[in-house]
Protein backbone atom coordinates (compact mmCIF):
# COMPACT_ATOMS: atom_id res chain seq x y z
CA UNK A 1 0.00 0.00 0.00
CA UNK A 2 1.60 3.49 -1.25
CA UNK A 3 1.83 5.89 1.72
CA UNK A 4 -0.10 9.17 1.95
CA UNK A 5 3.27 10.98 1.63
CA UNK A 6 4.79 9.05 -1.59
CA UNK A 7 1.88 9.61 -3.22
CA UNK A 8 2.02 13.13 -2.95
CA UNK A 9 5.36 13.46 -3.70
CA UNK A 10 4.03 11.40 -7.08
CA UNK A 11 1.76 13.84 -7.70
CA UNK A 12 3.63 17.34 -6.89
CA UNK A 13 6.36 15.74 -9.42
CA UNK A 14 3.16 14.91 -11.58
CA UNK A 15 1.57 18.19 -11.07
CA UNK A 16 -1.80 16.17 -10.40
CA UNK A 17 -4.07 15.72 -7.56
CA UNK A 18 -2.95 12.63 -4.96
CA UNK A 19 -6.25 11.34 -5.46
CA UNK A 20 -6.19 11.23 -9.27
CA UNK A 21 -3.02 8.18 -8.97
CA UNK A 22 -4.15 4.79 -9.43
CA UNK A 23 -0.26 2.95 -7.79
CA UNK A 24 -0.86 -0.12 -9.81
CA UNK A 25 -1.93 1.50 -12.97
CA UNK A 26 0.66 4.09 -13.13
CA UNK A 27 3.43 1.31 -12.87
CA UNK A 28 2.00 -0.75 -15.67
CA UNK A 29 1.97 2.34 -17.74
CA UNK A 30 5.66 3.39 -16.97
CA UNK A 31 6.75 -0.19 -17.83
CA UNK A 32 4.52 -0.86 -21.36
CA UNK A 33 6.31 -0.73 -24.45
CA UNK A 34 10.08 -1.93 -25.64
CA UNK A 35 13.07 0.31 -26.47
CA UNK A 36 12.71 -0.92 -30.44
CA UNK A 37 9.17 -0.01 -30.07
CA UNK A 38 9.99 3.42 -28.89
CA UNK A 39 12.84 3.83 -32.03
CA UNK A 40 9.68 3.04 -34.40
CA UNK A 41 7.12 4.94 -33.24
CA UNK A 42 9.67 8.55 -32.77
CA UNK A 43 10.71 7.31 -36.91
CA UNK A 44 6.89 7.71 -37.75
CA UNK A 45 6.50 11.20 -36.05
CA UNK A 46 8.90 12.95 -38.36
CA UNK A 47 10.00 15.25 -35.19
CA UNK A 48 13.34 15.48 -33.59
CA UNK A 49 16.64 14.85 -34.74
CA UNK A 50 19.76 12.56 -32.71
CA UNK A 51 23.16 14.01 -33.47
CA UNK A 52 26.67 12.72 -32.30
CA UNK A 53 29.61 15.28 -32.90
CA UNK A 54 27.65 16.73 -35.28
CA UNK A 55 26.46 13.84 -37.74
CA UNK A 56 22.69 14.12 -37.35
CA UNK A 57 19.68 11.96 -37.83
CA UNK A 58 16.16 12.47 -38.07
CA UNK A 59 15.16 8.92 -36.49
CA UNK A 60 13.44 7.94 -39.54
CA UNK A 61 17.21 7.86 -40.66
CA UNK A 62 18.27 6.09 -37.64
CA UNK A 63 15.29 3.77 -37.48
CA UNK A 64 16.46 2.95 -41.49
CA UNK A 65 20.34 2.25 -40.25
CA UNK A 66 19.26 0.06 -37.29
CA UNK A 67 17.26 -2.26 -39.62
CA UNK A 68 20.61 -2.62 -41.63
CA UNK A 69 22.64 -3.09 -39.20
CA UNK A 70 20.23 -5.93 -37.46
CA UNK A 71 20.45 -7.48 -40.57
CA UNK A 72 24.51 -7.78 -40.35
CA UNK A 73 23.70 -9.04 -36.57
CA UNK A 74 21.69 -11.65 -37.53
CA UNK A 75 23.91 -13.15 -40.84
CA UNK A 76 26.73 -13.32 -37.29
CA UNK A 77 23.93 -15.36 -35.96
CA UNK A 78 22.94 -13.24 -32.85
CA UNK A 79 19.17 -14.07 -32.10
CA UNK A 80 16.61 -13.47 -29.55
CA UNK A 81 18.18 -13.49 -26.15
CA UNK A 82 22.19 -13.73 -27.54
CA UNK A 83 23.93 -11.62 -25.23
CA UNK A 84 26.42 -8.99 -27.34
CA UNK A 85 28.99 -7.09 -25.37
CA UNK A 86 29.44 -3.43 -27.01
CA UNK A 87 32.79 -2.05 -26.34
CA UNK A 88 33.84 1.35 -27.86
CA UNK A 89 33.53 5.16 -27.78
CA UNK A 90 30.77 7.55 -28.41
CA UNK A 91 29.47 7.62 -31.85
CA UNK A 92 26.57 7.31 -34.02
CA UNK A 93 27.84 3.91 -34.93
CA UNK A 94 27.38 2.70 -31.43
CA UNK A 95 23.92 4.05 -31.32
CA UNK A 96 23.37 2.35 -34.29
CA UNK A 97 24.61 -1.19 -32.75
CA UNK A 98 23.32 -0.75 -29.29
CA UNK A 99 19.61 0.00 -31.06
CA UNK A 100 19.84 -2.88 -33.71
CA UNK A 101 21.02 -5.59 -31.07
CA UNK A 102 17.95 -4.36 -29.43
CA UNK A 103 15.90 -4.42 -32.21
CA UNK A 104 17.03 -8.42 -32.96
CA UNK A 105 15.62 -9.42 -29.83
CA UNK A 106 19.21 -9.70 -28.14
CA UNK A 107 20.58 -8.23 -24.32
CA UNK A 108 23.63 -5.72 -24.64
CA UNK A 109 26.31 -5.62 -22.30
CA UNK A 110 27.91 -2.48 -22.11
CA UNK A 111 31.66 -2.74 -21.87
CA UNK A 112 34.08 0.73 -20.98
CA UNK A 113 36.41 0.64 -24.03
CA UNK A 114 39.06 1.89 -21.27
CA UNK A 115 39.05 -1.86 -20.60
CA UNK A 116 42.29 -3.62 -21.02
CA UNK A 117 42.34 -7.28 -22.46
CA UNK A 118 42.63 -8.86 -18.78
CA UNK A 119 38.79 -6.91 -17.87
CA UNK A 120 36.75 -7.49 -21.26
CA UNK A 121 37.87 -10.89 -21.06
CA UNK A 122 36.46 -11.20 -17.71
CA UNK A 123 33.24 -9.21 -19.00
CA UNK A 124 33.01 -11.66 -21.76
CA UNK A 125 33.26 -15.12 -19.59
CA UNK A 126 30.87 -13.48 -16.98
CA UNK A 127 28.20 -12.50 -19.51
CA UNK A 128 28.60 -15.54 -21.54
CA UNK A 129 28.52 -12.92 -24.70
CA UNK A 130 27.54 -14.38 -27.82
CA UNK A 131 29.27 -11.75 -30.11
CA UNK A 132 31.39 -8.50 -29.24
CA UNK A 133 30.77 -5.50 -31.39
CA UNK A 134 33.90 -3.62 -31.36
CA UNK A 135 36.56 -1.18 -32.94
CA UNK A 136 38.74 -3.85 -33.60
CA UNK A 137 38.74 -8.08 -33.36
CA UNK A 138 39.09 -9.67 -30.28
CA UNK A 139 40.81 -13.35 -29.65
CA UNK A 140 38.30 -14.42 -26.88
CA UNK A 141 35.32 -14.01 -28.86
CA UNK A 142 33.53 -13.71 -32.40
CA UNK A 143 33.70 -9.85 -33.07
CA UNK A 144 32.06 -7.51 -35.76
CA UNK A 145 33.68 -4.00 -35.88
CA UNK A 146 31.22 -0.85 -35.70
CA UNK A 147 32.06 -0.05 -39.21
CA UNK A 148 30.80 -3.50 -40.56
CA UNK A 149 27.28 -3.34 -38.25
CA UNK A 150 26.86 -0.08 -39.63
CA UNK A 151 27.81 -0.78 -43.21
CA UNK A 152 24.44 -2.73 -43.54
CA UNK A 153 26.05 -5.52 -46.39
CA UNK A 154 23.15 -7.78 -45.61
CA UNK A 155 19.32 -7.39 -46.08
CA UNK A 156 17.40 -5.87 -43.44
CA UNK A 157 16.12 -6.83 -40.60
CA UNK A 158 12.52 -6.49 -39.61
CA UNK A 159 12.72 -7.02 -35.44
CA UNK A 160 12.14 -9.73 -33.35
CA UNK A 161 8.76 -9.92 -31.21
CA UNK A 162 10.20 -8.31 -28.42
CA UNK A 163 8.46 -8.03 -24.43
CA UNK A 164 8.86 -5.41 -22.61
CA UNK A 165 10.00 -8.77 -19.72
CA UNK A 166 12.73 -8.96 -21.78
CA UNK A 167 16.32 -8.06 -20.85
CA UNK A 168 17.49 -5.21 -22.93
CA UNK A 169 20.68 -4.50 -21.04
CA UNK A 170 22.81 -6.50 -18.98
CA UNK A 171 24.93 -4.19 -16.69
CA UNK A 172 27.51 -5.12 -14.55
CA UNK A 173 28.01 -3.42 -11.02
CA UNK A 174 31.24 -4.19 -8.46
CA UNK A 175 30.20 -4.88 -4.86
CA UNK A 176 32.59 -4.41 -1.58
CA UNK A 177 34.24 -7.77 -2.78
CA UNK A 178 35.27 -6.25 -6.20
CA UNK A 179 33.49 -9.14 -7.86
CA UNK A 180 31.14 -7.72 -10.78
CA UNK A 181 27.74 -8.51 -10.32
CA UNK A 182 25.04 -9.16 -13.52
CA UNK A 183 22.18 -6.50 -13.38
CA UNK A 184 19.75 -7.90 -16.23
CA UNK A 185 16.92 -4.79 -16.58
CA UNK A 186 14.47 -5.53 -18.88
CA UNK A 187 13.13 -3.26 -21.29
CA UNK A 188 10.13 -2.47 -19.38
CA UNK A 189 12.74 -1.55 -16.31
CA UNK A 190 14.61 0.82 -18.38
CA UNK A 191 11.68 2.91 -19.64
CA UNK A 192 9.66 3.07 -16.47
CA UNK A 193 13.18 4.94 -15.07
CA UNK A 194 13.31 7.28 -18.27
CA UNK A 195 9.59 7.80 -18.10
CA UNK A 196 9.34 8.38 -14.19
CA UNK A 197 12.17 11.51 -14.65
CA UNK A 198 10.44 12.56 -17.66
CA UNK A 199 7.42 13.20 -16.21
CA UNK A 200 9.12 14.73 -12.99
CA UNK A 201 10.99 17.25 -15.25
CA UNK A 202 7.71 17.82 -17.61
CA UNK A 203 10.07 16.77 -20.42
CA UNK A 204 8.39 16.72 -23.62
CA UNK A 205 8.50 16.91 -27.91
CA UNK A 206 9.92 20.27 -28.52
CA UNK A 207 12.88 19.84 -25.55
CA UNK A 208 16.61 19.41 -26.79
CA UNK A 209 19.00 17.92 -24.17
CA UNK A 210 22.91 18.04 -24.60
CA UNK A 211 25.08 15.69 -23.22
CA UNK A 212 29.03 14.90 -23.12
CA UNK A 213 28.75 12.05 -20.91
CA UNK A 214 29.61 8.33 -22.30
CA UNK A 215 26.90 6.00 -23.75
CA UNK A 216 28.40 3.23 -22.67
CA UNK A 217 27.15 4.48 -19.31
CA UNK A 218 23.49 3.96 -17.94
CA UNK A 219 23.62 7.76 -17.46
CA UNK A 220 24.36 8.87 -21.08
CA UNK A 221 22.65 5.97 -22.32
CA UNK A 222 19.14 6.96 -20.69
CA UNK A 223 19.19 10.48 -23.14
CA UNK A 224 19.31 8.67 -25.69
CA UNK A 225 15.98 6.55 -24.36
CA UNK A 226 14.36 9.60 -22.81
CA UNK A 227 14.41 11.27 -26.38
CA UNK A 228 13.19 8.57 -28.39
CA UNK A 229 9.98 8.06 -25.96
CA UNK A 230 9.74 11.50 -26.09
CA UNK A 231 10.44 12.25 -30.17
CA UNK A 232 12.61 15.36 -28.66
CA UNK A 233 16.17 16.01 -29.67
CA UNK A 234 19.38 14.95 -28.61
CA UNK A 235 23.11 16.18 -29.08
CA UNK A 236 25.91 13.70 -27.93
CA UNK A 237 29.46 14.76 -27.65
CA UNK A 238 31.93 12.21 -27.59
CA UNK A 239 34.44 14.01 -25.25
CA UNK A 240 34.02 16.75 -23.08
CA UNK A 241 35.46 20.48 -23.47
CA UNK A 242 33.35 22.94 -21.06
CA UNK A 243 33.79 25.87 -24.30
CA UNK A 244 32.35 22.78 -26.59
CA UNK A 245 29.91 21.95 -24.37
CA UNK A 246 28.48 25.74 -23.84
CA UNK A 247 28.80 26.11 -27.52
CA UNK A 248 26.80 23.17 -28.42
CA UNK A 249 24.03 24.42 -25.94
CA UNK A 250 23.83 27.63 -27.53
CA UNK A 251 23.97 26.22 -31.48
CA UNK A 252 21.32 23.43 -30.19
CA UNK A 253 19.02 25.72 -28.62
CA UNK A 254 19.24 23.08 -25.68
CA UNK A 255 16.65 23.32 -22.86
CA UNK A 256 18.08 20.41 -20.86
CA UNK A 257 22.16 19.40 -19.88
CA UNK A 258 22.68 16.09 -18.26
CA UNK A 259 25.84 16.49 -15.80
CA UNK A 260 28.22 14.90 -13.01
CA UNK A 261 29.59 17.15 -10.69
CA UNK A 262 32.91 16.95 -12.54
CA UNK A 263 31.46 18.48 -15.60
CA UNK A 264 29.60 21.22 -13.19
CA UNK A 265 32.86 22.34 -11.86
CA UNK A 266 34.51 22.84 -15.08
CA UNK A 267 31.85 24.96 -16.03
CA UNK A 268 31.79 26.69 -12.51
CA UNK A 269 35.67 27.44 -13.67
CA UNK A 270 34.46 29.54 -16.94
CA UNK A 271 33.83 33.35 -16.54
CA UNK A 272 30.07 34.27 -16.17
CA UNK A 273 29.91 35.60 -19.82
CA UNK A 274 31.10 32.76 -21.04
CA UNK A 275 28.07 30.85 -19.46
CA UNK A 276 25.62 33.34 -20.82
CA UNK A 277 24.16 30.38 -22.96
CA UNK A 278 23.55 28.41 -20.31
CA UNK A 279 20.75 30.55 -19.13
CA UNK A 280 18.16 29.57 -21.77
CA UNK A 281 18.27 25.95 -19.85
CA UNK A 282 14.60 25.14 -18.01
CA UNK A 283 16.92 22.46 -16.48
CA UNK A 284 20.51 20.96 -15.74
CA UNK A 285 20.75 18.03 -14.02
CA UNK A 286 23.42 16.56 -11.88
CA UNK A 287 23.78 12.94 -10.47
CA UNK A 288 26.24 9.39 -10.35
CA UNK A 289 28.21 11.11 -7.96
CA UNK A 290 27.23 13.66 -4.45
CA UNK A 291 27.00 17.56 -5.84
CA UNK A 292 28.61 19.87 -3.66
CA UNK A 293 26.49 22.73 -2.45
CA UNK A 294 28.94 25.12 -2.60
CA UNK A 295 29.15 24.16 -6.26
CA UNK A 296 25.77 24.46 -6.99
CA UNK A 297 25.72 27.76 -5.17
CA UNK A 298 28.89 28.95 -7.11
CA UNK A 299 27.02 27.97 -10.40
CA UNK A 300 24.19 29.23 -9.45
CA UNK A 301 25.83 32.74 -8.61
CA UNK A 302 27.69 32.61 -12.11
CA UNK A 303 25.04 31.13 -14.11
CA UNK A 304 21.81 32.05 -13.14
CA UNK A 305 20.78 28.41 -12.58
CA UNK A 306 20.95 25.79 -10.22
CA UNK A 307 21.63 21.62 -10.84
CA UNK A 308 18.75 19.74 -10.03
CA UNK A 309 20.10 16.60 -8.26
CA UNK A 310 18.68 12.95 -8.52
CA UNK A 311 19.65 9.72 -7.23
CA UNK A 312 19.54 6.35 -8.67
CA UNK A 313 21.44 2.87 -9.25
CA UNK A 314 22.35 0.68 -11.96
CA UNK A 315 19.82 -1.91 -9.89
CA UNK A 316 17.34 0.49 -9.77
CA UNK A 317 17.37 3.08 -12.12
CA UNK A 318 16.30 6.33 -11.42
CA UNK A 319 14.37 6.88 -8.06
CA UNK A 320 14.53 10.38 -6.41
CA UNK A 321 14.65 13.70 -7.74
CA UNK A 322 14.32 17.40 -6.71
CA UNK A 323 11.38 19.17 -7.82
CA UNK A 324 11.25 20.40 -11.06
CA UNK A 325 11.95 24.57 -10.99
CA UNK A 326 12.54 24.21 -7.16
CA UNK A 327 16.29 22.23 -7.05
CA UNK A 328 16.96 22.09 -2.99
CA UNK A 329 20.27 22.30 -2.32
CA UNK A 330 21.90 19.09 -0.52
CA UNK A 331 19.47 16.70 -0.92
CA UNK A 332 18.68 15.04 -3.57
CA UNK A 333 14.13 15.68 -3.25
CA UNK A 334 11.47 13.22 -3.25
CA UNK A 335 10.38 10.10 -4.75
CA UNK A 336 10.24 9.88 -8.75
CA UNK A 337 6.37 8.58 -9.66
CA UNK A 338 5.88 4.57 -8.99
CA UNK A 339 8.32 4.47 -6.68
CA UNK A 340 8.02 4.02 -3.19
CA UNK A 341 11.26 4.54 -1.20
CA UNK A 342 11.78 3.92 2.78
CA UNK A 343 14.78 3.68 5.16
CA UNK A 344 15.51 0.78 7.29
CA UNK A 345 17.51 -0.74 10.79
CA UNK A 346 20.06 -3.06 9.76
CA UNK A 347 17.25 -5.25 10.81
CA UNK A 348 15.04 -4.08 8.38
CA UNK A 349 12.48 -2.02 10.58
CA UNK A 350 11.63 1.32 9.28
CA UNK A 351 13.30 4.24 10.73
CA UNK A 352 13.69 8.06 10.34
CA UNK A 353 17.41 7.37 9.20
CA UNK A 354 18.91 4.49 7.84
CA UNK A 355 19.31 2.47 4.89
CA UNK A 356 17.52 3.61 1.72
CA UNK A 357 15.27 0.57 0.11
CA UNK A 358 13.39 0.49 -2.86
CA UNK A 359 10.20 -0.44 -4.55
CA UNK A 360 9.14 -0.09 -7.92
CA UNK A 361 8.80 -0.73 -11.81
CA UNK A 362 12.23 0.03 -12.82
CA UNK A 363 13.91 -2.42 -9.54
CA UNK A 364 15.47 -5.17 -11.10
CA UNK A 365 14.56 -8.70 -9.63
CA UNK A 366 17.83 -10.18 -8.79
CA UNK A 367 21.71 -10.16 -9.79
CA UNK A 368 22.68 -13.34 -12.43
CA UNK A 369 23.02 -16.31 -11.56
CA UNK A 370 23.83 -15.43 -7.63
CA UNK A 371 21.18 -16.76 -5.45
CA UNK A 372 23.22 -15.65 -2.30
CA UNK A 373 23.59 -12.43 -3.32
CA UNK A 374 19.97 -11.46 -4.36
CA UNK A 375 18.46 -12.72 -1.45
CA UNK A 376 20.78 -10.37 0.53
CA UNK A 377 20.08 -7.52 -1.80
CA UNK A 378 16.26 -7.16 -0.68
CA UNK A 379 14.30 -7.32 2.74
CA UNK A 380 10.80 -9.11 2.84
CA UNK A 381 8.22 -7.56 0.71
CA UNK A 382 10.53 -6.65 -2.36
CA UNK A 383 12.07 -3.77 -0.78
CA UNK A 384 15.47 -3.54 -2.55
CA UNK A 385 18.96 -2.32 0.18
CA UNK A 386 20.53 -0.16 -1.95
CA UNK A 387 23.57 0.12 0.45
CA UNK A 388 23.27 3.75 0.57
CA UNK A 389 22.45 5.48 3.97
CA UNK A 390 19.49 8.65 4.13
CA UNK A 391 17.45 11.05 6.14
CA UNK A 392 14.12 12.74 5.66
CA UNK A 393 13.81 16.45 5.95
CA UNK A 394 11.16 17.86 7.80
CA UNK A 395 10.04 18.59 3.97
CA UNK A 396 10.36 15.07 3.36
CA UNK A 397 13.24 15.22 0.98
CA UNK A 398 15.59 12.82 0.80
CA UNK A 399 19.51 13.03 2.22
CA UNK A 400 22.43 11.08 1.52
CA UNK A 401 24.25 10.87 4.74
CA UNK A 402 26.77 7.81 3.43
CA UNK A 403 27.15 4.52 2.16
CA UNK A 404 27.39 1.10 3.59
CA UNK A 405 29.02 -0.47 0.38
CA UNK A 406 32.82 0.99 -0.06
CA UNK A 407 32.55 2.12 -3.73
CA UNK A 408 34.59 4.86 -4.74
CA UNK A 409 32.41 7.00 -7.07
CA UNK A 410 34.94 9.11 -9.03
CA UNK A 411 33.78 11.49 -12.19
CA UNK A 412 30.43 9.49 -11.90
CA UNK A 413 32.18 5.74 -12.55
CA UNK A 414 32.08 3.08 -9.54
CA UNK A 415 35.02 1.98 -8.73
CA UNK A 416 35.37 -1.03 -5.66
CA UNK A 417 37.98 -0.54 -3.59
CA UNK A 418 39.16 -4.35 -3.33
CA UNK A 419 39.77 -4.11 -7.17
CA UNK A 420 42.66 -1.94 -7.25
CA UNK A 421 43.66 -3.03 -4.14
CA UNK A 422 44.17 -6.28 -5.90
CA UNK A 423 45.95 -4.60 -8.25
CA UNK A 424 48.35 -2.74 -5.94
CA UNK A 425 49.09 -5.83 -3.83
CA UNK A 426 50.36 -7.34 -6.55
CA UNK A 427 53.80 -4.84 -6.92
CA UNK A 428 56.63 -6.67 -5.28
CA UNK A 429 57.45 -3.47 -3.15
CA UNK A 430 54.33 -3.41 -1.25
CA UNK A 431 53.47 -5.41 1.63
CA UNK A 432 49.64 -4.57 2.13
CA UNK A 433 47.51 -1.58 1.40
CA UNK A 434 43.67 -0.38 1.71
CA UNK A 435 41.75 1.71 -0.82
CA UNK A 436 39.62 5.16 -0.42
CA UNK A 437 38.00 7.67 -1.88
CA UNK A 438 39.08 10.86 -0.84
CA UNK A 439 36.92 13.85 -1.71
CA UNK A 440 38.01 15.76 -4.77
CA UNK A 441 36.74 18.97 -6.68
CA UNK A 442 37.16 17.74 -10.01
CA UNK A 443 36.61 13.63 -9.69
CA UNK A 444 34.02 14.45 -6.62
CA UNK A 445 36.37 11.04 -5.15
CA UNK A 446 39.68 10.71 -5.93
CA UNK A 447 40.82 6.98 -5.82
CA UNK A 448 43.86 6.83 -3.13
CA UNK A 449 45.69 3.67 -2.03
CA UNK A 450 47.56 3.93 1.23
CA UNK A 451 50.68 1.64 0.98
CA UNK A 452 52.30 -0.68 3.50
CA UNK A 453 55.73 -0.36 1.68
CA UNK A 454 58.45 -3.22 1.73
CA UNK A 455 61.06 -0.64 1.79
CA UNK A 456 60.62 3.05 2.24
CA UNK A 457 64.04 4.45 1.12
CA UNK A 458 63.33 2.63 -2.45
CA UNK A 459 59.42 3.07 -3.00
CA UNK A 460 58.32 4.62 -6.24
CA UNK A 461 54.75 5.72 -5.97
CA UNK A 462 54.95 6.28 -9.50
CA UNK A 463 55.76 2.75 -10.84
CA UNK A 464 52.89 2.17 -8.74
CA UNK A 465 51.02 3.79 -10.65
CA UNK A 466 52.16 2.70 -13.75
CA UNK A 467 51.79 -0.87 -12.60
CA UNK A 468 48.30 -0.17 -12.22
CA UNK A 469 47.48 1.03 -15.29
CA UNK A 470 48.75 -2.05 -17.19
CA UNK A 471 46.15 -3.62 -15.30
CA UNK A 472 43.19 -1.28 -14.93
CA UNK A 473 41.09 1.37 -16.81
CA UNK A 474 42.60 4.46 -15.49
CA UNK A 475 39.94 5.76 -14.23
CA UNK A 476 40.23 3.15 -11.22
CA UNK A 477 44.09 3.41 -10.52
CA UNK A 478 44.93 5.59 -7.59
CA UNK A 479 45.76 9.07 -8.65
CA UNK A 480 47.85 9.35 -5.38
CA UNK A 481 50.27 7.05 -2.87
CA UNK A 482 49.92 7.64 0.68
CA UNK A 483 52.79 5.81 2.28
CA UNK A 484 52.13 4.22 5.93
CA UNK A 485 53.67 2.19 8.25
CA UNK A 486 50.56 0.24 8.73
CA UNK A 487 46.57 0.32 8.09
CA UNK A 488 44.41 0.76 11.00
CA UNK A 489 42.43 -2.01 11.81
CA UNK A 490 39.75 -2.93 14.24
CA UNK A 491 39.54 -5.44 16.69
CA UNK A 492 38.46 -8.23 14.10
CA UNK A 493 41.15 -6.80 11.65
CA UNK A 494 38.65 -4.68 9.13
CA UNK A 495 40.41 -1.96 7.69
CA UNK A 496 39.06 1.33 8.87
CA UNK A 497 38.54 3.28 6.00
CA UNK A 498 37.10 6.56 7.75
CA UNK A 499 40.51 6.73 9.38
CA UNK A 500 42.41 6.35 6.55
CA UNK A 501 40.47 9.46 4.57
CA UNK A 502 41.26 11.18 7.83
CA UNK A 503 44.75 10.91 7.98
Amino acid sequence: MVDAATRCAWAAHMGVKPDSIDPAALSSELATGTIPAALAAAAATEQGTIAVDGERLTYAQLHERVTRAGGVLAHSGVGQCARVVISAPTSMRFVVAYLATLHVGATVVLANPAYTEHELDDLIARSGARLLIADSTHPAVDTVTLADVDAGKHETHPGAPVANTDVALLAYTSGTTGTPKGVPLTHGMVLASVRAAMRAWRWNADDTLVHTLPLFHQHGLSAVHASLVAGSSLAVLSKFDPHELVATVEHERASIVFAVPSIHQRLADLDPNELRPLGRLRLITSGSAPLSPALADELYAKAGLRPLERYGLTESGLNVSNAYGDPAVGTVGTPLPGVEVDLRTPDGEPADEGEIVLRGPQIFDGYLDDVEATAAAFWPGGWFRTGDLGRWDDDGRLHITGRLKELIITGGMNVAPREVEIAVEAHPEVVETAVAGVPSPRWGEEVTAWVVPAARDAFDADAIIEHCRSRLAAYKCPKRIIVVDALPRNAMGKIVRSELKAS
